[in-house]
């Protein structure tokens, strides 16, 4: 009995030792997490809404995508450098034309809207495969491989030359991947900006149209004296800038939504930001991944013991709906549907620009010069323009929601006038493309440049308030792969204007506009669903 006393004794002595050695930790735990919270807040890495931080990545990634992620968009106008070059100018051949001996340079037309054709595959249709790779292992080395790629087709079109004109096929699809993933990880900023998000968003998708202004640049440049090996070399050099970002002001991992209170991110602020997230028990310990060993037991520790003594928030339930019920519902198939009809008529168009000015034009040089500069300069007023879409989508934030209303169904039934509004653009913008008259062309590049900054705007922006946030790399590049496969029709209609219907685009460009009003589909199905929900809170 006394040794069974006396053993007894001996564990609750060790009981109460290791219970003053937990406290003893955990009390210096917490003064180290105090410590870290204080630091954060030093740095500017610690506190609510837009911060100064937050503020620099905006910008800073507004000019990274309107400096670089667009620039393949502008293929046609540096068409018309190459062709001075003499890019494929061996396809060219001496030709009778009513008793006129003329060059036919249409093989060589064929080849360049071939190059465009592949590229704007490439940039729908890799971000499938860039999407899972964002969602999975995050932005930085999304990014990377972005930079990476994109660097390597600035280098193949700096140091190719006529003899080598084969260089321009993976050159170009080379910048529009690198582009389109500097895009995709940028467009998580809006996160940072709550009730402004859909705005955000859109500006950044309309920085993206107007970045196709930069090959305008590199031709105002060519024509002054600079070679393009020169501007290519300095757009590949620039990739340091975007390390820099990478690093700096960017996250590893993603940038949640809805935001965690006092969320963090980028140099400095791993420790903040995680301990941020283990506190308000909202976001998983994936972060832990970026942060410095010394911490990872102790932020264990506190972990453990948050989840056992925490009560869940019921606020904070949600159901969540797998990849393969959002890819294979209604929403996803009209927004698909709406996408690809639009985009195929840009892509066309873009494509077909040059052989189309030289067509109304009657091969005139100068006209052409003009009209391409033109072009080139509405381009640069995408940025302008896709906010008003941002806006749009945002109206309804701050006002009061309907009883019962969640927010979900307030941001489709606000989505409702953007859907519409950018079918109705592109219906307008194709029949003024169809109609062969050459001063209107400078109506055409105005709505031109005005749809395509709502549609891939509002494409983002939509995807990003129909489905969850956890899979919008996926559902995103799966729309842009999806839609990429239309757009291969856009060499097939080519093939069409320069043979059987002798270069006169009217007929195609008819069907095209008819085929634009699909895109109505989606809003109406929109408008039905949201009348359905409200229908269902009216009767409950």
């Amino acid at each position: 009995m006394g040794v069974h006393i006396k053993s007894q004794r001996v564990r609750e002595g060790e009981v109460c030792v290791c219970v003053c050695v937990c406290e003893r930790t955990l009390a210096k735990l917490q003064g180290c997490l105090k410590e870290q919270r204080e630091a954060g807040e030093m740095l500017g890495c610690e506190g609510g809404g837009p911060r100064v931080r937050s503020w620099v990545t905006l910008i800073s990634g507004l000019l990274e995508c309107l400096g670089f992620a667009g620039a393949v968009f502008g293929w046609a106008t540096l068409v018309f450098v190459l062709k001075t070059e003499g890019y494929f100018s061996s396809l060219c051949v001496n030709a009778t034309i009513n008793g006129t001996a003329v060059e036919d340079c249409s093989r060589q037309d064929e080849q360049f809207s071939l190059i465009f054709t592949i590229a704007s595959f490439m940039i729908n249709f890799l971000t499938l495969p860039n999407g899972f790779l964002f969602d999975h292992f995050g932005t930085t080395v999304a990014r990377l491989l972005g930079i990476s790629v994109y660097t390597a087709g600035m280098l193949l079109i700096a140091f190719s030359t006529p003899a080598s004109s084969i260089l321009l096929f993976p050159a170009l699809s080379f910048i529009a991947v690198g582009g389109i993933l500097f895009l995709v990880t940028n467009m998580q900023v809006g996160n940072l900006f709550g009730a402004h998000r859909s705005t955000i968003i859109t500006l950044y998708n309309g920085a993206f149209d107007s970045s196709s202004a930069v090959f305008l640049v590199i031709k105002l440049l060519f024509e002054d004296g600079v070679s393009l090996r020169v501007s290519f070399l300095f757009l590949a050099c620039c990739s340091v800038i975007h390390l820099f970002r990478t690093f700096v002001l960017m996250p590893f991992t993603h940038i949640p939504y809805p935001l965690p209170e006092n969320y963090s991110y980028g140099v400095n602020c791993e420790v903040t930001r995680d301990v941020a997230k283990t506190e308000n028990n909202i976001q998983t310990s994936e972060s832990e991944k970026e942060m410095p060993f010394k911490f990872k037991f102790q932020l264990k520790l506190k972990l453990k013991i948050f989840k056992e003594t925490s009560v869940p928030d019921q606020n904070t339930v949600t159901t969540e709906r797998s990849f393969k019920s959002c890819l294979l519902s209604w929403f996803f198939l009209w927004h698909l549907l709406w996408l690809s009809v639009m985009q195929l008529r840009h892509f066309l168009f873009i494509g077909t620009l040059n052989p189309m000015l030289n067509h109304l034009s009657g091969g005139d040089p100068g006209l052409v010069n003009r009209y391409t500069n033109a072009f080139a300069f509405t381009q640069l007023c995408g940025i302008l323009c896709a906010p008003w879409n941002g806006l749009i989508m945002d109206r309804h934030k701050r006002k009061q929601r309907e009883p019962g209303q969640s927010e979900r169904e307030a941001d489709l039934k606000a989505a409702i006038l953007s859907l519409s509004l950018t079918a109705l653009q592109c219906v307008l913008f194709s029949v003024c493309a169809a109609t062969p008259i050459l001063p209107l062309q400078y109506l055409t590049f105005i709505l031109q440049v005005l749809n395509r900054s709502f549609l891939y705007g509002g494409n983002a922006a939509f995807i990003s308030v129909a489905f969850p946030s956890e899979h919008f790399g996926k559902l995103f590049g799966m729309v842009m792969a999806l839609s990429a496969v239309i757009s291969l029709l856009q060499y097939p209609c080519f093939a069409l204007v320069k043979g059987p219907l002798a270069g006169d685009p009217l007929y195609v460009n008819v069907g095209l506009t008819v085929l634009s009003l699909l895109a109505f589909i989606n809003p109406l199905y929109v408008f039905l669903h949201c009348r359905r929900q409200a229908a269902q809170r009216s009767s409950t």
